[in-house]
């Protein structure tokens, strides 16, 4: 090595670049115009961040530190390239939990060191312990996330005495470890014991969880993969780890939280509740009929409207309709008709989900518009137009103090002159609750795949002269 090369100092200025580069991407993703720039930014951040670690001072096998990063790369780009838009939150959620495993094998190696007698300050040992139990939840909880979102659970698990068993897992984890930094027993056995306790807790959070509660869910382990990886840096004297793993784990926080929020939940309703469960009850007795009306009719009616408003939700993603439904905007605009599109904070199975697939198909982002921009504009829309959304629209929100989802901020689409309903049949949402908008005197039911639905109205849209 050259004399007078400080690879120290070259490698504190890069993480300083790194953070920077970091927060500078993360702001410019708050805003879907220059989100796929700040993508880009905080991805250049990231290369720096790990190409400036080969200079890091002690570092050995780079052979398989090279290895990781060529076989990580090319799975990451081959998943990335072959993944549906609509499987998309499947892949947050994994992608999130092996961030969150991360954290929890560099924990595991640390404290495996200190297992074997090699001294590690108390503070080192304790937040090695604290950022490997987040990790590890983080790990199991987001893996079991994507199960569910996948559909290979399709079921959740509930059993008398489970909020006991989380309380249990957790105490004895933290016990466990405490031992284990103290040094009053840290042979392997209680180390892996650490593990093995935070990874059930995991497990058995996330199992009672139903899909309607997902969004929140991914949010939550978004925000304590961020903090095991913050937890970890401090352990490895990592300035970059710290940073990235403080901004995801704010933003993450922050999310959770407005998540819930637009939910009317506390975080800790949504881990240890059962609203969420496909197939639950109804809220409450719903009076009347659905009414239903063709394609034809739809279209007549709102080529004529002078206001169009669209509310997308999971039904759209899982019917692949977003393109045939901007085909459909697209004729109407052209008639001279005003569009726009309805976004609810928690609509579909992940946070910004109905912005990614609207996205994708070619929606300008200045038709879009979110609860609070867009709640007033209903009354003077002449048709909201709702495609696989349901508790977002439910009315019973603002009435029925029985209900699961009372207090919760929905979307005001029962104030427009006429709804129109695309669903496939008529049984309740993925909550389980019975949705009173679709018996409204004003709303009407299109039953239908939703992609077939929209391509029948563009079909009647364009035979109106």
């Amino acid at each position: 090595m050259p004399t007078g090369f400080d690879a120290s100092f070259i490698v504190q200025a890069s993480y300083f670049v790194t953070a920077a580069l970091f927060i500078m991407g993360l702001k410019r993703m708050s805003s879907p115009v220059t989100a796929r720039s700040g993508i880009l930014w905080a991805g250049a951040g990231m290369v720096v961040a790990t190409l400036v670690t080969f200079l890091y001072p002690g570092m050995a096998n780079y052979e398989l530190i090279i290895a990781a990063i060529v076989i990580g790369s090319l799975l990451a780009w081959w998943s990335g390239k072959r993944v549906a838009m609509t499987d998309m939150p499947q892949m947050i959620a994994l992608y999130n939990g092996m961030g969150g495993g991360a954290a929890a094998a560099i924990a595991a190696v640390e404290l495996y060191k200190h297992s074997q007698g090699e001294a590690h300050a108390l503070t080192i040992s304790i937040l090695a312990v604290i950022g490997g139990i987040i990790g590890a939840v983080s790990f199991s909880g987001s893996l079991i996330a994507w199960a569910k979102l996948d559909g290979k659970i399709n079921k959740t698990l509930r059993f008398g005495g489970q909020k006991l068993l989380n309380m249990a897992l957790l105490v004895g984890a933290l016990v466990i470890g405490g031992m284990v930094a103290l040094h009053l027993n840290a042979s392997p056995l209680f180390v892996t014991l650490i593990f093995v306790l935070a990874l059930l807790l995991g497990i058995s959070m996330t199992l009672p969880i139903g899909g309607a509660d997902m969004p929140v869910v991914i949010s939550l382990y978004n925000a304590l993969t961020g903090l095991a990886v913050a937890f970890e840096g401090f352990v490895l004297n990592n300035a970059a780890m710290i940073i990235a793993g403080t901004v995801v784990g704010s933003a993450g926080t922050l999310l959770t939280q407005l998540m819930a929020k637009a939910m009317n939940r506390s975080i800790a309703n949504v881990l240890f509740s059962n609203f969420g469960e496909s197939g639950g009850a109804a809220s409450g007795p719903v009076t009347g009929s659905m009414k239903s009306i063709e394609a034809t009719d739809v279209g007549v009616m709102m080529a004529f409207a002078e206001k169009v408003i669209v509310v997308p939700g999971y039904g759209m993603a899982v019917a692949q309709a977003q393109h045939k439904v901007w085909e459909m905007c697209q004729l109407l605009i052209e008639r001279g008709v005003n569009v726009k599109f309805a976004i609810h904070p928690v609509a579909g199975r992940m946070p910004g989900h109905m912005n990614v697939l609207l996205a994708e198909a070619g929606v300008p982002y200045d038709l879009i518009a979110d609860l609070d921009e867009i709640n007033a504009e209903f009354e003077t829309a002449d048709v909201a137009l709702i495609i696989g959304a349901n508790d977002v629209v439910n009315p019973v929100a603002r009435t029925d103090k029985s209900s699961p989802i009372y207090g919760m901020p929905i979307l005001n689409a029962d104030k427009a002159k006429n709804v129109i309903v695309i669903k496939r049949g008529q049984g309740a949402g993925f909550s389980g609750i019975e949705n009173a908008l679709f018996f409204l005197d004003n709303t009407r039911m299109l039953y239908g795949d939703g992609q077939k639905a929209a391509a029948e109205l563009i079909a009647a849209v364009k035979a109106v002269d």
